[in-house]
Formats: C-alpha cells, structure tokens, sequence
C-alpha cells in the first residue's frame, strides 16, 4: 500500500497531549490501546485507499437504494446519509434503510460509510448505536457532522469502543469529521490527533458559512462579489478594469489540508450545491486537488465522473513526473529538463503524482492504459 507521504518520507508523529486535565502525565503508549474491554486495538497507520469522490445517497429513499448495485462499482467511497437533507419524520427510517443497505448490498473493493445525526441532535446516538451494533462489519467510516473540538472526537472514540466490543468486531469502525463551524476551524489541528480512529476531514461550506455569517447564501464555490480589480489603466478610473473572481475557500481548505497532513491522516473537500453547473464544480473541485484534498462529496450522479477525472493525476503530468525521476537517477542533485530545473525537491513532487497513479491504475484498468503502466 503507498504511502500518504512518498516513498522517501515518514509520516510524521502524531500531537500529545502529555498531562490530562488533573495534571498527570499521560503515557503515550495509551493513545494506541483499546478505549474499551474486548474492543479491537486502534490502527496506527489509516488506510491509503481511492476516495476520490464520497457519494452521498438518502437510505430512506426505495427508488435510490434500488439503483445502489449499479452505482457502487462506479464510485470509491458509497455513504448513507443521515442527518442533512433527511427530514426529522424520516430519520427512523434512514437509519432502518442504512441497515438494510449494509446487510443486502455487496460493496466489493468500495468502502461503505454513513454520515450520522449531529451528537447534539436527538437522533446521534441511535445512529451509532444502530449502525455499531447491526452492520459494523461492513462500516469502514463514520462521519461526524459539526465537530468542534477533540472532545467531540474522544465522546465517539470511546463509545465506538464499547459498541465495537458489544459486536465483536475485529478491528476498529474510523472517524471522519466535517468542519461547519468557526470553533471547529480554530481547533482543527486538535481534532485531527484526538483519536487514531481520526480518517480525515471534510470541509462543511454551507454550516460554516452560516456559522461565519459570511454573506453568502451559495452551498460551496465562489461567489462573484468576492474579487479583484485591475489596477486602473493610466489612471483612467471610469475606463474598462478586468476583474478576477477569488475562492472564498481557498484559506480554510490550506489550513484543514495542514492540520491533516500532519496528522497522518486525508483531507477532502465537500459538497458542490448547484448539480447544474459542472462547470464550476469541476473548478471547485479542481482547486481543492490541487490543494492537497484526496477527493470531494458527489451528491448527484453526475458529479462522480467530475470526482473521479479531476482526483486523478493527468496522463500528461504523469507522465512528466515518471521523466524527472528517471533522470535523477538517484534523486540527488539538480538537472536541466526541457529548459527547467529540477532537483530532489522536484523528485519528491513527481513520486507524490506517480503513487497516486500507481495506486489508482492498480484498481482501473483503463487509468492503466492512460498512464502506460
């Protein structure tokens, strides 16, 4: 399995706290133990697998759960939603249909998550409990909505605990949290080391813009208010200036990209609201890529294909990279190549582009084809 961090890098140690609130000091060792009597020990590295785009489906809706054995060999990652988007008069029955879901359905080489209720909703609990104890078996996530801090974390990693040894799982159900309020960007880096069971991140824009009250009413994306100006033209005020659109969530999706990152474990963008426009999805998705993200939410069909083109390297810049490292011989040192240097650092760049081809060509043969593997 590749590596998050290269071939030629060690993922770095996770955060401690060392003295608990009384102010003992805490063995580090600790931090890998089971939270609970009979549950299955922590990982202590998370797995590195295609998650290009997570696709979201309503368990509580017969239509979509019918069409599920079509998509699922389409998509990486397949997630019953709970919570957003499921009425309050419905979420008994999305949490009965997620069970159904995991008992019928073959998944084959794509993880099955879901996304429970809040853990200040009247519902987050049952959730768990439910989907713990009823298909824990074929759970490798659990999205954590409106996390706030690490105690939001160590609340479900010792519950996962008591309810993984309760079903005699064999090995730990992970956590991913979604980030949706301004509290929970400040303590970000504290989320990521609160528990080995920590899988990653997902940026949450419309919750955290509304927790931010900016003054947009967009459900991720730009906004074309949000710009610069060209300077004026020979002072010339009143003359034609070009003006050029920013990402409003250019800052927030660097900082959870860091956090995570040094923490070992994967940061993704969210959700794009306007299923119509492609276009700008693409865009969207394209920035966070290239910002470090592993993959995005699709929360239409049509939005997989948009995931899985733009979170996989392109044939051409792989292609580049495997021809940097070929003339670097041994990675040290520094080159001309077409006109451009290259040095170990360059190395580094290309081996992050070329295990991510690798890893996704192993699964995809036509990928394979594309990168000539």
């Amino acid at each position: 399995m590749p590596s998050l961090y290269g071939s030629d890098q060690r993922p770095p140690a996770r955060r401690w706290l060392p003295r608990s609130k009384f102010g003992a000091m805490r063995n580090p060792k600790d931090f890998f133990r089971p939270l609970a009597v009979g549950a299955p020990e922590p990982v202590r590295e998370i797995p590195v697998k295609p998650s290009r785009m997570i696709h979201f489906f309503p368990p509580s809706n017969e239509k979509m759960v019918g069409k599920l054995p079509a998509i699922v060999p389409t998509v990486d990652v397949l997630l019953g939603n709970l919570e957003d988007g499921v009425p309050a008069a419905d979420k008994e029955a999305a949490r009965a249909g997620l069970v159904n879901v995991g008992k019928t359905i073959e998944f084959g080489k794509t993880q099955f998550w879901t996304r429970v209720n809040s853990l200040d909703s009247p519902w987050g609990l049952d959730d768990l409990v439910t989907a713990v104890t009823e298909i824990g078996d074929k759970l490798d996530v659990i999205m954590i909505p409106k996390v706030e801090g690490p105690e939001d974390i160590h609340y479900v990693d010792r519950l996962l605990a008591q309810l993984e040894a309760k079903a005699g799982l064999d090995r730990p159900i992970l956590v991913h949290a979604i980030l949706e309020t301004a509290r929970g960007v400040a303590n970000v880096e504290e989320i990521c080391a609160a528990s080995p069971r920590m899988q990653g991140l997902s940026l949450g824009p419309a919750d955290l813009a509304a927790n931010r009250r900016m003054k947009t009413t967009r459900v991720g994306g730009g906004h074309p208010g949000y710009l610069v100006r060209q300077d004026p033209i020979d002072g010339d005020i009143e003359g034609a200036r070009t003006i050029y659109q920013q990402d409003l969530w250019h800052y927030t999706i660097a900082r959870m990209v860091d956090a995570c990152v040094a923490n070992g474990i994967l940061p993704f963008y969210g959700p794009f609201g306007d299923i119509a426009d492609t276009v700008a999805c693409e865009d969207q998705f394209r920035n966070a890529f290239l910002l470090g993200c592993v993959g995005a939410w699709s929360l239409h069909p049509v939005q997989i294909a948009i995931a899985k083109r733009v979170f996989s390297p392109d044939p051409a810049d792989v292609a580049h990279a495997r021809r940097v490292i070929d003339a670097m011989g041994d990675g040290t040192g520094a080159i001309m190549l077409d006109g451009k240097m290259e040095d170990d650092a360059s190395v580094k760049q290309c081996r992050v582009m070329v295990e991510l081809a690798t890893s996704l060509a192993a699964d995809d043969p036509e990928l394979a084809a594309a990168y000539g593997f």
